[in-house]
């Protein structure tokens, strides 16, 4: 995942900062605890697509 493509993009839920996490291809929202796929190089950002996270995972 592009650092640059990171920078500019956000959560479409609360517009929080989203982190890459490369071993699942998801990007992270902390703050709304939603993991977003990255589907071929693409970010799905579809609050529908979105998995929530448990609270015990730590990303």
């Amino acid at each position: 995942m592009d650092h640059r493509l990171l920078e500019i993009i956000a959560c479409p839920v609360c517009n929080g900062k989203l982190s890459y996490d490369k071993e699942n291809f998801e990007l992270i929202c902390k703050l709304d605890r939603l993991a977003f796929p990255v589907r071929d190089g693409i970010p799905v950002l579809l609050e529908h697509e979105a998995r929530e996270l448990p609270l015990d995972e730590e990303k």
